[in-house]
Formats: structure tokens, sequence, C-alpha cells
């Protein structure tokens, strides 16, 4: 069963992204009080309910000091709500950070090279994370290929995070919540 925090219940518009012009998931903007209750301005894992229904999801920082939540189409389905509705949100951080999903451009390098795989091993799920969003948030695939090449040689080197990075996207302009279809 989800933990909710009452002060953390709010209504939220779904939208529905201008690209891929195939979406079939949704999104909304956390309220910025909503969002503020949370324990960073980075990625933060919740659980709740949308309407009535529950889920487990991982908060994207929307680049201007708050969060937004892609919502998979099974859960909007699930919810009985499209792209328009407004619908009653209740979220709280989860109790564990579950496990990143690695991309397997990344998962491959790291299998690659046993010194940045053992250190990779050794760190908390939220550093996993953090790895996972730096590599990913570049905008160019030259710009990943390279990252994925430096993370390694630096989790090879024993270093435990990702410096230096802006996670909230509020510094870097590089993260955003996507642009509505309407």
């Amino acid at each position: 069963m989800p933990r909710t925090i009452a002060a953390n219940k709010f209504k939220a518009r779904l939208l529905r992204p201008a690209k891929p012009a195939d979406a079939d998931w949704l999104f909304f903007v956390l309220p910025q009080q909503a969002s503020d209750k949370l324990p960073t301005r980075s990625q933060v894992s919740v659980e709740g309910t949308l309407g009535g229904r529950p889920f487990q999801v991982t908060l994207d920082p929307d680049g201007k000091g708050g969060h937004w939540m892609k919502v998979e189409a099974e859960l909007a389905r699930a919810a009985g709500v499209d792209a328009g509705a407004t619908v009653a949100v209740q979220m709280a951080p989860m109790a564990e950070e579950p496990e990143p999903r690695v991309p397997e451009d990344l998962a491959a390098a790291l299998a690659a090279n046993p010194g940045a795989r053992a250190t990779w091993d050794d760190i908390t799920a939220i550093a996993r994370r953090d790895w996972v969003l730096w590599v990913t948030s570049g905008k160019k695939a030259e710009t990943r290929v390279k990252r994925i090449a430096v993370a390694c040689d630096k989790l090879a080197k024993g270093q435990r995070r990702a410096c230096c990075f802006d996670r909230s996207g509020m510094y870097s302009n590089s993260l955003s919540a996507p642009e509505p279809a309407e």
C-alpha cells in the first residue's frame, strides 16, 4: 500500500507531449507546493495514487526547481483518464530507492570494464541513478558516447558520484518537462 502524506495531495491536469508525435503516454508538472515537499530538486522516486490507482515512479526535474511525472498509458487507462483530464494525485517519497534502468550502451561499457563495474556494484541506487541521468541527459549522440567513456574511467578510479552535474537542470538549462501538444 503506498505511503501518502496528506499535505502532498493535489490535482493535476494531464497533458499529451508534443514529441514524439506518436507518444501513448501523458504527463503533468507537479504544483510547486507539492514539489517543494520532496527531498531533492533532482530525480526522486515516489509512490502514491493517480485517480485512485497505485503507482511507483521516478519523477524528473523540470529545470525550474520542480518536478514532472510521466504517466504511462497503462496507468492512465487504469485510472480512466486521458489528456486534458484533471486528476487527484497523492504521493510521497519511496522508503527505499529502486534500482535505475541502465541503458544498454552503459551496461555494455560497464560489463567491459571490471574496475568500473566493481565501483558501480558498490555504490547506492541513488548514485547509480545519478550516473544514468548524467549519461542520458546529453543532447547529442557523441556527448552520450563521451560521457559513457568518462563515467567508466571515473568509476574505475573509484569515483562514486557523478561530479559537477546539475541534477536539477536549474543552472544548466539541461532538463525540462516535455512541451505539451496543445
